[in-house]
């Protein structure tokens, strides 16, 4: 399934209804970093161009002016050529761009053109100026370190140094709030991605026995995933065994798992660009010790409490102190913590954060949950002491009325993943 045209023009009007007038933005598609001498990274399309256009392609810029109510939209791609075809594959055509964006073929040009173009049609006060000398900037102004200056700024450099009389503004203060809210489409390929996800993930239940390398767990599910038809991961595969599942952000992936260990696995697979992420914790051989079976009901049990609580007007916060209180009140009753305060020594993180195109999806927090918004729900529970870590993931999407678990079908009663694993 593919994001149709008609919905990327709709995404399109509604940011120009929200930039202010007589202003340009530019939105690069950005490029895969350099990683040692001919060889670069995979690539990975700035979120926000493919928001917009529907394409997932290396430095492709979309430019998007606004008037008064006139607005203009230009894309700009790489020309194709006999030699880069030789090399590295058929570029995608301008008829093909058209077709996918929605963006008119004649209003699709190529980079080498957009100096030019910018130059005589936009930055310009002259006869050829669409709508006179802009007054406002808007670039992607994401920072992935604080103090850091944003890609756009480095992409965007000469027009910034020459044409200092320009504003600049941040669109992606504009766009988060477009991108908070999913439409019928973008759910259906964050369900696509789960349903890859879970192919994976019963993979790796099918096949895990103890002494088995976590690595092994985690090719697995890459490769099932793959075969199920995802282009990939959302994000780098978390299996951790035994000890190694109390530590939250466990990419080593290449320890032993010993018998009678848990194992937590946050993973996600890729539909369309759009993400799943489930955790999901198991025993390696199959069968829960009472011990682990007392702990990860307790878990369980916040995981459903809390998908229970999730409807419109509700605060992300307000999940995250009910989550933490829950788990403060099963600790107690466990005889593992004496005062609830205490919590914080087994319990770290919040219980949720909004997905989509990127796992940890952009948009405020500081707004009530409405119809649309989708977020997942992982409580977990990291007991070093006893060398347990439990974590329980769902995705779900709030409705007008409560909220659906996207993820419901991915087993995680301790009845059900005993009997699936059972040889």
């Amino acid at each position: 399934m593919k994001i149709q045209k008609e919905e990327l023009i709709k995404r399109r009007q509604a940011l120009f209804s929200m930039m202010q007038k007589r202003s340009l933005a530019l939105v690069y598609s950005g490029e895969a970093p350099h990683k040692t001498l001919d060889q670069f990274y995979a690539y990975t399309p700035n979120r926000n161009f493919q928001y917009l256009t529907g394409i997932a392609r290396e430095r492709f810029v979309l430019v998007m002016l606004k008037k008064d109510v006139e607005t203009y939209t230009y894309l700009f791609i790489e020309s194709d050529s006999e030699e880069a075809t030789k090399w590295t594959g058929k570029r995608l055509m301008r008829a093909e761009a058209s077709e996918i964006s929605g963006i008119p073929l004649d209003d699709i040009g190529y980079v080498a053109g957009l100096p030019e173009f910018l130059s005589q049609k936009i930055l310009s006060d002259s006869r050829k100026s669409l709508i006179g000398m802009p007054k406002i900037l808007y670039l992607d102004m994401y920072r992935p370190r604080p103090l850091t200056k944003p890609i756009s700024m480095i992409y965007a450099q000469d027009i910034i140094e020459n044409f200092p009389e320009l504003a600049l503004m941040n669109l992606c203060e504009l766009i988060d709030q477009l991108r908070r809210v999913k439409s019928t489409s973008e759910i259906a390929l964050i369900q696509e991605a789960i349903q890859h996800t879970r192919s994976g993930i019963e993979r790796m239940m099918k096949e895990a026995k103890a002494g088995m390398n976590e690595r092994a767990l985690a090719s697995l599910f890459e490769y099932q995933i793959k075969q199920s038809g995802s282009e990939g991961l959302a994000f780098n595969t978390i299996v951790a065994g035994g000890p190694r599942a109390v530590v939250l952000h466990y990419e080593d992936n290449d320890q032993s798992i010993e018998d009678l260990s848990l194992v937590l696995c946050d993973l996600g697979a890729v539909a369309d660009g759009y993400n799943a992420d489930i955790t999901r914790t198991f025993p390696i051989n199959g069968r829960f010790t009472p011990r682990q079976k007392q702990l990860y009901e307790a878990v369980l049990e916040v995981n459903k409490a809390v998908i229970d609580q999730i409807r419109p007007g509700v605060m992300v916060k307000d999940l995250n102190a009910f989550a933490k209180d829950e788990l403060a009140n099963r600790l107690l009753g466990l005889g593992i913590i004496k005062d609830k305060m205490d919590v914080d020594r087994y319990y770290y993180h919040s219980v949720s954060h909004y997905l989509g195109l990127d796992t940890h999806d952009v948009g405020t927090y500081q707004v009530p949950l409405e119809p649309g918004v989708v977020l997942t729900v992982e409580p977990g529970l990291y007991i070093p002491e006893e060398q347990i870590g439990i974590r329980i993931e769902d995705d779900v999407v709030v409705v007008k009325d409560g909220a659906i678990n996207l993820s419901a079908d991915i087993i995680k009663e301790v009845d059900e993943i005993e009997s699936f694993m059972k040889r």
